[in-house]
């Protein structure tokens, strides 16, 4: 089972890793705000323990405090074709942040992404971060 996650979680990282060229900043039309958004995939197939009260603590401990200026979290399924073609599926937890104008939030993500690994033995956390233009 955990190679077929890991099959899944590497074809979608490389269709991520293909588009993560160097995007200039988007020339956002009047009223809008450049910005860059976070997109973060929790898989729960393979995630030992993991529980609807297991998540929501580990986002008071850990998401929270490190993205205090909010978040939003969506249930997601992605889906892909495993061995042999057959459609591998699982479930996920997918949370979107607005990041900050100011500062690196890398080594944020990257902390988030290494204690959901560590608390659920999960091998990987999908990241895509993009520009993007908001309306506030």
């Amino acid at each position: 089972m955990r190679s077929l996650i890991a099959s899944g979680v590497l074809a979608a990282l490389t269709l991520a890793l293909s588009a993560c060229v160097s995007h200039p900043t988007p020339s956002c039309g009047a009223g809008r705000q450049s910005v860059r958004t976070a997109q973060l995939f929790f898989g729960q197939a393979g995630a030992a323990g993991f529980t609807e009260t297991g998540f929501r603590k580990f986002m008071d401990d850990e998401l929270r405090p490190r993205f205090p200026d909010g978040l939003t979290v969506l249930e997601g399924g992605p889906k892909w074709p495993g061995p042999e073609n057959q459609l591998f599926r699982d479930s996920a937890k997918v949370v979107v942040i607005v990041l900050p104008q100011k500062g690196d939030a890398g080594p944020r993500i990257a902390a988030v992404r290494a204690a959901y690994k560590a608390r659920f033995r999960n091998d990987s956390v999908l990241n895509i971060t993009q520009p993007a233009c908001v309306d506030f």
